[in-house]
């Protein structure tokens, strides 16, 4: 097995994932997070924790920050459930817990240190099975629950840290399905849509109409917008692709324009892989392509041992430096546009 991608356990989906056999209502809820207890946060600017780290010769900004960056961390509760909690993760749960801390807040949340103070929640999060589930109504009790957390550590963000202050909502796969959320019932058509940068939300088909009075971003320095995209070997076409993606909005994360120009990996910023600490520059091109964005299959050490095509868990990491840069330049983009 290679550490690709910076994300645990990165084999292929197929032989990784495990599908609960029992239905949602034969398993117990976990209890819900309280929120004013740190320990329910993955990342605090104030408190040191992964969010913090940087590549070899970068630095964080959260110190000086006058953003915030909202991270809602993906999926990694994957694995046959070792409690009763089954449907969705267990807060309690010391060893997931230091997964999302190692993988997402470390390889994701932290590259938009530059920009912001960053909060990476914890939340009961629904387990990988609600993808594969063909009961729906598991899979959307699952997310509410996963939902709940997320809203409920929102709303106290915005109470006890935001103070006024513009802020980036990021996220990626499952969190980008209650990014979507937060975006429709907190921010658009609100008074807090005039504090919002952007929202980076890769990872998930994002469909042209879900997102209505937030328009994608058109260009690297535009404000108030969302980019999304999902990244697969260049030529190759999902199964699923008519389910969503053939109807999602992709933005190029290098050029950070939704158009389908090729952008060659001369222009890629950097990516962070592991180890961590030892950036990777110029290893990606991209080109929108419909609703998911392709890329050459990128060269580092152990490369050739990854067979699969969908660069899923590449999403934020193999344009690390891209995100890290252009999230700040979007924050003072905000900044002149505001106070001028």
């Amino acid at each position: 097995m290679i550490a690709l991608y910076g994300l645990c356990n990165p084999i292929t989906l197929s032989a990784q994932h495990y599908l609960i056999p029992t239905r949602f209502n034969q398993s117990p809820t976990p209890p819900a997070p309280d929120y004013c207890n740190s320990n329910y946060w993955s990342a605090l600017p104030f408190i040191n924790d992964q969010a913090d780290q940087c590549p070899k010769g970068y630095v964080h900004n959260q110190d000086q920050a006058e953003a915030d960056v909202f991270f809602i961390h993906p999926t990694t509760y994957t694995e046959k459930p070792k409690t009763i909690y089954a449907w969705n993760h267990d807060l309690r749960d010391e060893k997931l817990n230091t997964g999302v801390d190692n993988s997402a807040t470390l390889f994701q949340a932290s590259a938009f240190n530059l920009a912001g103070k960053v909060y990476v929640p914890r939340y009961r999060q629904a387990h990988y099975s609600v993808f594969l589930t063909q009961h729906l109504s598991d899979k959307q009790a699952a997310l509410d629950t996963a939902y709940a957390d997320v809203s409920a550590a929102f709303a106290y963000y915005l109470k006890h840290f935001n103070n006024g202050r513009p802020f980036i909502i990021a996220s990626h796969s499952q969190g980008t399905i209650h990014a979507a959320r937060i975006l429709k019932e907190f921010v658009i058509n609100t008074p807090l849509q005039a504090q919002l940068v952007a929202a980076y939300i890769p990872g998930m088909a994002v469909p042209q109409d879900s997102l209505i009075g937030l328009p994608p971003c058109t260009n690297d320095t535009a404000t108030g917008c969302f980019v999304s995209w999902c990244t697969y070997e260049r030529g190759y076409i999902p199964p699923d692709y008519e389910l969503g993606l053939a109807r999602a909005i992709c933005v190029n994360p290098i050029s950070w324009q939704p158009n389908e120009t090729y952008i060659p990996k001369s222009h890629h910023q950097g990516a962070a892989l592991r180890p961590f600490e030892l950036p990777l520059y110029e290893i990606c091109d991209a080109q929108v392509h419909g609703g998911i964005l392709w890329v050459t299959k990128p060269k580092f050490r152990g490369s050739w041992l990854w067979k699969d095509k969908n660069y899923h868990m590449g999403d934020i990491n193999l344009f690390y430096f891209d995100i890290r840069n252009n999230a700040a330049k979007r924050v003072l983009a905000h900044w002149h546009k505001h106070k001028g």
